[in-house]
């Protein structure tokens, strides 16, 4: 996924409310930036922070700035981390249709957002005549703690814990079903789920693994012109 323009440089004053950030441009005038990440953003949003933004072109929106990438030191200098948690599923969509994720090759057919479960949506529904369906629910990655270790959520996800008991659900009525998570940082040599913060969603995800859920963890290569999914890296369960 590359960027449509070049990205804007700026310094982050606040995050707040969640989904606004105030910022200063490089000519000193400060602006709200929309904040497309749902999530406590730790380590992400600390004032000051050099910060990289885009604008879209659309006249009807009232934010015309979003905040896509931060620059931060996680112990091995300042890397770039992406922010924007609308861009997961776009990237994993373009791998899919690529080929390039081989855990998920040999399927005749993508489709996304397909209702399932409670009342639920899955991200990618993978269907061949030769094969049973998967189920591919994807998760966005960008806490690390401690250096090259990527965690998940950085905040309680109900929401989370609900689909990992759907997969379960729907691995039993005879599909395949499996997490995805990526990772928006691209010095992560591996994944865990952070337990600490969400006990619940970590005891959603034994369970789901239990019942044979997948799961999975690519990290991405991410600069300035965009992103893109770069590797896989080892779940420590």
């Amino acid at each position: 996924m590359r960027f449509p323009a070049p990205l804007i440089p700026a310094t982050l004053i606040k995050r707040y409310k969640r989904f606004l950030a105030d910022v200063t441009l490089e000519t000193g005038e400060t602006i709200t930036a929309h904040v497309a990440n749902p999530g406590s953003m730790i380590g992400l949003a600390t004032p000051g922070s050099r910060v990289w933004l885009s604008k879209s072109d659309n006249p009807n929106r009232k934010l015309s700035h979003s905040w896509e990438l931060i620059e931060v030191d996680f112990g091995s200098g300042l890397e770039l981390v992406g922010v924007n948690t609308a861009h997961p599923n776009p990237l994993i969509g373009a791998a899919l249709a690529a080929g390039t994720l081989p855990e998920f090759t040999g399927y005749d057919s993508i489709r996304r957002e397909v209702k399932y479960g409670r009342n639920s949506r899955v991200d990618f529904l993978l269907e061949s005549a030769r094969r049973p369906p998967c189920y591919v629910e994807i998760k966005n990655v960008h806490l690390m703690r401690q250096t090259a270790l990527a965690e998940f959520p950085d905040a309680k996800t109900e929401r989370g814990a609900k689909h990992l008991e759907e997969l379960g659900d729907v691995v039993e009525a005879g599909s395949r079903a499996a997490m995805l998570f990526l990772i928006q940082i691209g010095s992560a040599e591996r994944f865990s789920l952070a337990r600490d913060i969400d006990p619940k969603y970590g005891t959603a995800y034994d369970r789901a693994r239990s019942r044979g859920v997948e799961a999975y963890a690519w990290r991405c290569r991410i600069d300035r012109d965009g992103i893109e999914v770069a590797a896989p890296v080892p779940i420590a369960d």
